[in-house]
């Protein structure tokens, strides 16, 4: 069989052999996302604005407050993020037809993400979109923080977020495109709840991460580079066709 055509024919299930090779991959692109150097050190800012607790006060803060104010906010640039995913995805499916062609163009592109978070690019890497807003503090202006956040991303986001869009891309269908962008804000939202819950140790692992900031960064476009090269050469879609073999199997054993 084809792989190519065995792969396409994953696409009519949600959880086919792609998707589950990019869901751990736009979940650790998320988890980088927060770790970075541009999201990480803003944290207690954000946590201050969507609780309405000054900064010295958010370790006293109560748990329920911190937790509902990070939820909203994860809430509002979830769905920006997840809209993004399924937009990327549907229109994905309408170029099915160049499958082949545009699974190489994608691997260069999440190359060039790759090389953009490892900084060779600065000129390009210090250019954003960002809204200059700020909802008003408080658990009311969570959601809406979020969603500016999601909309207004920064050049430390950006890369990572385009990667995984153009996997979702590559997915070909709107849902499926959605269900990878909801494992990205998995990566990116766990951990902002998690310090929210947990201000005052958070701070002390945030600190070990900064330490090690450029180990981060490696991690991240290296992840990223790795990704486009395995589109390009065709190794996603024999790891994509393994994978299908796989959970064939594991569904006849059930």
């Amino acid at each position: 069989m084809d792989v190519l055509a065995a792969v396409t024919d994953t696409n009519e299930t949600v959880l086919g052999g792609a998707l589950l090779l990019a869901l751990p991959l736009a979940l650790i692109g998320g988890l980088v996302s927060f770790f970075s150097p541009c999201v990480l050190p803003l944290v207690p800012g954000y946590l201050s604005y969507v609780t309405g607790v000054g900064g010295a006060d958010l370790a006293e803060a109560r748990r329920g407050r911190m937790l509902l104010g990070a939820s909203l906010f994860v809430l509002g640039f979830s769905a920006v993020f997840v809209s993004g995913g399924a937009l990327f995805g549907g229109f994905g499916y309408l170029l099915q037809e160049h499958r082949e062609v545009l699974t190489r163009v994608f691997g260069a592109l999440i190359i060039l993400m790759g090389l953009l978070y490892l900084g060779l690019f600065p000129r390009l890497g210090q250019r954003e979109f960002r809204l200059h807003t700020r909802p008003g503090l408080g658990l009311a202006g969570a959601p809406l923080l979020g969603i500016v956040f999601g909309i207004g991303w920064t050049p430390c986001i950006g890369p990572t977020l385009a990667a995984v869009n153009f996997l979702a891309m590559q997915e070909a269908t709107a849902l499926r495109g959605a269900v990878l962008m909801v494992a990205y804000c998995l990566g990116m939202g766990v951990p902002f709840i998690v310090a929210a819950l947990a201000f005052r140790r958070s701070l002390s692992a945030f600190g070990w991460v900064k330490r090690h900031y450029k180990w981060v960064i490696r991690i991240g476009g290296g992840m990223m580079i790795a990704t486009g090269v395995m589109l390009m050469t065709g190794l996603w879609d024999l790891i994509v066709y393994e994978l299908m073999v796989w959970s064939a199997d594991f569904q006849v054993w059930i």
